[in-house]
This record gives structure tokens, C-alpha cells and sequence, in this order.
């Protein structure tokens, strides 16, 4: 069984910015705003940001260089994982 889909209008250059955007990490248009949304959540997500960006000034819950440089070469590849299911 498919999953049900709908259409949402864009302008044009938000639609090619979006279809560029997900050929580069080898993605669908769909997983791509999939991965976008949460991000953009509500003020719970965004006073958890606020939180965190705190912590990491206070130099707390830092991630060490090569851990990220790590992840980052995995970006537009088939080994590429949102960060927290690395």
C-alpha cells in the first residue's frame, strides 16, 4: 500500500531551491522536508535550541571535531544519518 499524498503550491524558486537542495543529499523532495519540519517545530523545539546553544557557551554537550567532520563527509551519501541515529 502507497502512502497517501497532497500537494502543497510553492513559488517556483522555493520549489527548485527544494528539488536542488534534495538531489544534492541524494534524497526525495518528500524525505527532505520530512527532515526540515521538525526543525522548524514550535516553542518547545526552539527553547530546547536555546537551552542547548546555552549549554554548548558554557562549554557543555560539546561534540568533538572529527565526530562531526565524520558525519559530515556521510552528507549526501548512502551512509548519511540524521545525527542522532548515527
Amino acid at each position: 500500500m502507497s502512502p497517501k499524498t497532497e500537494s502543497v503550491e510553492l513559488d517556483r524558486a522555493t520549489a527548485a531551491a527544494l528539488k536542488e537542495r534534495a538531489a544534492e543529499r541524494g534524497v526525495s523532495v518528500s524525505q527532505l522536508v520530512a527532515e526540515l519540519v521538525p526543525l522548524a517545530a514550535g516553542d518547545a523545539a526552539i527553547a530546547e535550541l536555546d537551552r542547548r546553544w546555552a549549554a554548548i557557551e558554557r562549554g557543555e554537550e560539546t561534540v568533538p571535531h572529527a565526530d562531526v567532520e565524520r558525519w559530515l563527509k556521510t552528507w549526501g551519501t548512502a551512509e548519511f544519518r540524521p545525527w542522532n541515529n548515527r
